[in-house]
């Protein structure tokens, strides 16, 4: 055993932090049926637990009629903790009978590569730095949980092969790249991934870099979570090189892990082969049918539209950092005395129940109780504020609210910058459907929503830009461009709302206050009936099978999320 690296803490949230999800047994078999395909195959797992991908792929190797002295030197495994690795160890040494010592190493995944590269390790032998297989579910930490040394090997590694990753980088992205990059000319990958690969923006560059990598690639998709501990959709990455020439993608559509019994890997040959995008588009899109995708790429394509990054720029709500002490009822705000402190502010999505946000609606949120104001002090000396003001103030520091992160950074801690009144609202967590509001109301919003801020040019056009952003097209493209964690919900980062396609060209003809109506009467379809057939029909000139197969689209994906 080589010992890479030690790590003691031990504490209840250990397990959490190193991302620990260990991989069901059918899984396992799964995987390692599809990566180890010959009995002299030597095959690599970065992040291997106790030990559970091991053991399945010795039962692959001994199917295939590899020997116990023979499998006990084809298998290669790196695992953090050391007595996870000494449990894989033990697994490996009970599974084939062998005094050898199993090559599970303890230490980091990143040092290791860093080791294999340099000639290191493996008595300095340089041929073993290429496998025929690397079989993994690496671990699920996020970038503000990725050990710092551990992080910096990582992106240094990623850097000197041409790949930038960011501050939102997860750490699956770089255990996914550089033991991909560990497989020789012919070999075979299999790795458990978060769905996020799908759509998240810092995985972009890595659908690239797969979609080039690999000369054969399937996903399998699975309807229910595959882990009952991990509240996230996963998916299976199958990679092969050197097989066949790179033709696209395939997606495998599975209800959950139980139907990988039944699943042979010959069947995915029987899937239809996806044409890849290189660039860097989400691959959400791959959940339809080829003709789907054609459709989108050739409406896109269409010079009539505009992309709404041209129009407005979206940027995130009012961050006060303890919403108890910044946010109040106007009862609240009045009882105190500080009314004159205080600016009309939207907390939730559901309080827009229209498609324009105007001066009643906010007094009905406030009737009802809902929280309705921000307070605001004007920038100015303790000193010269009101004494309600001040009172108030003082009893937020008796709470301790001022030793709150986002408080404590600014001086001084009661004034909440970047506070200013958007021309619309954009829904960041969308259920259904998403809107473009306009704020007739003069009113701002916590980062719950987004805030729309219109150039200058398209000022004059606001109302009609919030009318025809309802449209099946617009809406198709939100389900691909957005991001969908569980729970049903799409969520769009502000450069994702910057990122939709808009008819406008007959934007004009459509009355905001109609469809207003409509939308809080919960008649969506009349709208995008309405909306199609004069912004897609009469301004693109899409025909009416065109605008039914972008309805489609945006219905089987916003189905398909919210069954989640």
């Amino acid at each position: 055993m080589i010992e890479l690296s030690e790590r003691n803490t031990k504490d209840l949230d250990y397990q959490k932090l190193r991302g620990g999800y260990y991989t069901p047994d059918l899984v396992g078999d799964f995987l390692a049926d599809w990566v180890v395909q010959s009995p002299t195959d030597q095959i690599f797992e970065p992040s291997c637990g106790d030990g559970s991908l091991l053991r399945a792929t010795v039962n692959r190797l001994q199917e295939l009629g590899s020997q116990p002295t023979q499998i006990i030197e084809q298998i290669y495994g790196v695992e953090i903790d050391p007595d996870e690795a000494d449990k894989a160890r033990r697994t490996l040494s009970g599974l084939v009978s062998s005094e050898q010592e199993p090559r599970v190493f303890a230490g980091d995944f990143f040092q290791f590569r860093r080791r294999i590269e340099t000639g290191d390790l493996f008595g300095g032998d340089l041929s073993v730095r290429k496998f025929n297989g690397v079989i993994g579910n690496p671990p699920f930490i996020r970038y503000q949980n990725f050990p710092e040394d551990s992080r910096s090997l990582a992106f240094d590694q990623m850097n000197r092969v041409g790949l930038n990753p960011n501050g939102h980088t997860n750490m699956w992205v770089p255990f996914l790249v550089l033991s991909a990059l560990l497989l020789g000319k012919e070999g075979r990958f299999g790795m458990v991934i978060p769905a996020e690969l799908f759509q998240v923006d810092y995985a972009a560059e890595t659908r690239k870099f797969l979609s080039k990598f690999f000369d054969q690639l399937a996903l399998i998709t699975f309807r229910e979570l595959v882990f009952e501990d991990l509240q996230q959709e996963v998916i299976l990455l199958l990679g092969a090189k050197g097989e066949v020439e790179n033709e696209g993608i395939r997606l495998v559509k599975l209800d959950n892990a139980d139907d990988l019994r039944s699943y042979e890997h010959d069947d995915i040959s029987s899937v239809e082969v996806k044409p890849l995008d290189h660039s860097e588009e989400k691959w959400t899109q791959y959940y339809l049918e080829t003709s789907e995708i054609e459709l989108l790429r050739e409406v896109e394509a269409n010079h009539e539209i505009t992309r709404s990054g041209e129009v407005y720029d979206v940027s995130v709500g009012v961050v006060t950092g303890k919403n108890d002490f910044f946010i109040l009822e106007q009862g609240e705000a009045e009882e105190l005395g500080i009314e004159d402190s205080v600016l009309d502010i939207v907390t939730r999505s559901g309080h827009l129940s229209g498609a324009i946000f105007r001066r009643e609606d906010w007094e009905e949120n406030n009737a009802i109780q809902r929280s309705s104001c921000l307070f605001k002090p004007e920038e100015a000396s303790l000193e010269e504020l009101s004494e309600a003001a001040r009172s108030y103030i003082k009893h937020g520091e008796e709470k301790e609210h001022h030793t709150g992160y986002k408080c404590r950074t600014r001086d001084p801690w009661y004034i909440v910058p970047s506070v200013w009144i958007p021309d619309a609202f954009m829904l960041r967590q969308v259920h259904s459907y998403p809107k473009l509001i306009l704020n007739e109301a003069q009113a701002t919003c916590t980062d719950t929503i987004h805030r729309v801020e219109f150039y200058e040019d398209w000022k004059g056009k606001k109302r009609e830009v919030c009318a025809a952003f309802l449209n099946s097209m617009t809406f198709a493209f939100a389900e691909v461009r957005g991001r969908s964690y569980g729970g049903g919900v799409m969520t769009f980062e502000p450069s994702e709302g910057e990122n939709l396609p808009l008819p406008l060209a007959a934007a004009d003809k459509i009355d905001l206050d109609q469809v207003d109506q409509l939308i809080r009467a919960d008649r969506i379809g009349e709208v995008l009936d309405m909306n199609d057939q004069v912004l897609l029909e009469e301004g693109l000139g899409l025909s009416n099978s065109k605008i039914t197969v972008l309805r489609d689209i945006w219905k089987k994906l916003r189905d398909r999320r919210i069954e989640r």
